[in-house]
Parts: structure tokens; sequence; C-alpha cells
């Protein structure tokens, strides 16, 4: 019984690394641009669902619908206004970019609520257990994995089955060769660039009731998130939602049955010893001689 609770726990832990880890390969993988403000965003979705409630008394569900929503927007102009400038030049000014960005983001939260975290609770109706048969599970963890799960047949439905998808999914893993096929990638980089942000946006609303909603929760997440991705292999999309899953099944289990040690530096081990034997990641395609 303990095991298979250790084990839903991992899997919830890893549905907000695979969420993250999806948009952001999809956004190296179409931009080659490492978005290091994609915890900024994660935070911003739970500080975002935190004023709906305090300033407006919006619930969670509404908090759901609009602020991945907005942020996704404010991700394309973002792209569109800013990024877009820097994408000619070395990729490390628009990582300098976002991570400058972070800052901004950071500061500004902690200039509205302080430094100081703010409880949400769960949804009416998502705070109790379900009954497993072999052991209970809080009712919201349940609503977590479900929507993480959902999201993720989702986006794999779009990007293998549609017209539209198989573009975008060209673009993120051979985004020269694409180019090179006459389909016009540049249309579809701001989109692409908004929908990660809002899935990051999105997973930050979903650990607003899990999680004290604070201006360093996405600091403190999208280091380990960057080793899932490079550990799934970077820019790809499937790769990086099994790595997210795998490293919450791997430190829920070592936290239970490891040293306190491991389970802090067992994502950074395995990336470690991904990169030694496999460069390119678990799933990642290896690049060519130019």
């Amino acid at each position: 019984m303990g095991l298979l609770t250790h084990t839903f726990n991992g899997l919830v832990g890893g549905s907000f690394y695979a969420l993250l880890a999806l948009g952001l390969a999809v956004i190296f993988g179409m931009l080659r641009v490492v978005n290091f403000a994609h915890g900024a965003f994660y935070m911003l979705g739970a500080v975002g669902a935190f004023f709906l409630l305090d300033s407006f008394g919006l619930s969670f569900w509404v908090a759901l619908a609009v602020v991945p929503l907005v942020l996704g927007l404010l991700g394309v102009a973002l792209e569109s206004t800013v990024i877009r400038r820097l994408s000619k030049l070395d990729p490390l000014y628009n990582f300098l970019l976002t991570f400058g960005l972070t800052l901004i983001l950071q500061d500004a939260v902690k200039a509205k609520y302080g430094s100081q975290s703010n409880p949400y609770h769960a949804p009416a109706g998502l705070g109790g257990t379900v009954d497993f048969g072999l052991f209970d599970f809080p009712a919201y963890r349940v609503f977590v994995f479900g929507v993480a799960i959902a999201l993720c047949v989702v986006v794999w439905w779009v990007l293998t089955r549609t017209r539209v998808g198989m573009v975008v999914r060209a673009g993120t893993e051979r985004p020269e060769l694409t180019r090179a096929l006459g389909i016009d990638v540049g249309r579809w980089i701001a989109p692409v660039f908004g929908f990660g942000v809002a899935l990051a946006a999105l997973a930050g609303v979903l650990a607003a009731p899990m999680r004290a909603v604070n201006p360093l929760m996405g600091g403190d997440l999208i280091i380990g998130v960057f080793a899932v991705v490079v550990i799934g292999g970077l820019g790809s999309v499937f790769g990086s939602v099994a790595a997210g899953f795998g490293i919450g099944l791997l430190q829920a289990w070592s936290e239970a049955y490891g040293p306190s040690l491991l389970a802090q530096t067992l994502i950074f081990l395995v990336m470690a010893l991904v990169l030694l034997f496999r460069p390119a990641g678990l799933f990642g395609r290896e690049e060519g001689p130019a």
C-alpha cells in the first residue's frame, strides 16, 4: 500500500514536470530559445489564480480557464515584439533576456504581495479523498493527474493527427529540414511560444492549491524542468513528457526509501548519466554532420 501511495505521489509530481517540460520542449524546438522565464510564467499562473480570488472573488475554475489564456496571449506578444528581434543573434542573448524577464516578474509580484507565501484552498468538490480500494488519495491530486494526462493526450493527438500539428511537430523536431521543404515555420513561432507559456501558466494554476503561492516558486522548479528536458531530449515532445513522469516517480520512490540527499540530487545524477552515454537525450535525435 505504501508503494502504491508513493507511486501515485510520483505521478502527480511528474504531472507538473511533464506539463512544463512539454511547453519548454516545443518552444526550444521551434525557436531554439532556452526560455528561462518558463518558471516565472508558472509562478504567474499561481499568482494569477490567487489575484482573481483575492481581488474579485473569482473561483479556481474561472482562473483555470482565464489565466492560461491571458498569459498565453502575453507570450505571443512577448515573442512578436522582443524575442524575435534577437532570434538571429547568439542564443545566449535570448537566454539572458528571459533570465532578466524572470527577475522583473518576480520583483513585480514581490512589490504587490511581498515575499511571503499565500495559501490557496482546493476548489469545492475536490477537498476530500478518492477511495482506490487499497488506499485513499486526495481528490485534488487525482484531478491534477487526470488533467495532466488529458492534456498530454490532446497535445499528442493534435501533433500527430492534424495537419497543423504535423507542421508544428516537424518544425519542432527538424526545423531546418522543414524550412528547406518550403514550409513557412515562422508563422507558427509566436503561437507555439504562446502555447508553451499557456501550459506553464496552467501548471501554475493547478499547483496553487498544492503549493504555497509565492514569487520564488517558479525558480525552485525550473532548474529541475530543464534537467527533465535534457533527459528526454531537447526538442523531443514525447521525450519531455515521458522523462517528466519518470523523474517524478524516481523522486517519490527515493524520498520514501532512500536517503534525503539522494532525493535532492537524483534528477541531476540521471541527467549527468544521460549526457555521458546519450548526449541527445533518451528520445532526442543525434545531430548529423553538417
